[in-house]
């Protein structure tokens, strides 16, 4: 099975502020919901034999609280967008291009200097190609819009659906992995 983790907050998301590459880590509260993701998943028996992280902090130290079992392995394909010129933007207070973006991330592309949803999708896909049968509990710590391009992969009928979609910190999505599938995900936590 593969499990996929939103990282826990920090300081930016309580803030509202896109937070893209940054590299801050968890806050408090984003430390406790690691803690309860983990109990939650221990509870339910998962044990994690592999773990795979962004190699962004808030992204290794969910996974370090998630799964303490298993070394987390970093992988570049799991990163955040880059949001470029407007990483820290006070998602309350966007420019016209970039609500434009968000309004409908299916028929607009992403603002100059913004990497593509596609390009994140075909990195994050990429990743899931190399993992899948891999045998055991797999966690991947990652990011909102890393996740839902993970979803988009896995779910192409989805016709961009996951996109607008509120996935919060700590959220868990689960699919089971077989050396030629990996299933549709669903959302556990």
């Amino acid at each position: 099975m593969i499990y996929l983790i939103r990282h826990g907050q920090t300081q930016l998301n309580s803030a509202g502020l896109l937070q893209g590459r940054s590299d801050l880590p968890l806050n408090e509260a984003g430390i406790l919901q690691a803690r309860e993701a983990a109990a939650f998943l221990r509870e339910n028996g998962i044990v994690f034999r592999h773990v795979f992280t962004s190699p962004l902090i808030r992204a290794v130290r969910t996974a370090e609280i998630v799964a303490p079992e298993a070394a987390p392995v970093s992988d570049e394909r799991l990163i955040e967008m880059d949001y470029g010129p407007y990483e820290g933007t006070n998602l309350r207070r966007l420019p016209p291009e970039v609500l434009t973006f968000f309004r409908d991330f299916v028929h607009n592309p992403a603002p100059d200097g913004m990497e593509q949803l596609s390009a994140v999708v075909s990195r994050v896909g990429e990743f899931l190609e190399e993992i899948k049968g891999l045998p055991g509990s797999i966690l991947i710590s990652t990011h909102a819009i890393a996740l839902k391009g993970a979803l988009e992969y896995l779910t192409p009928e989805s016709g961009g659906s996951w996109w607008s979609r509120y996935i919060g910190n700590c959220a868990v999505f689960v699919a089971e992995n077989t050396p030629d599938h990996i299933s549709v995900p669903f959302q556990l936590l």
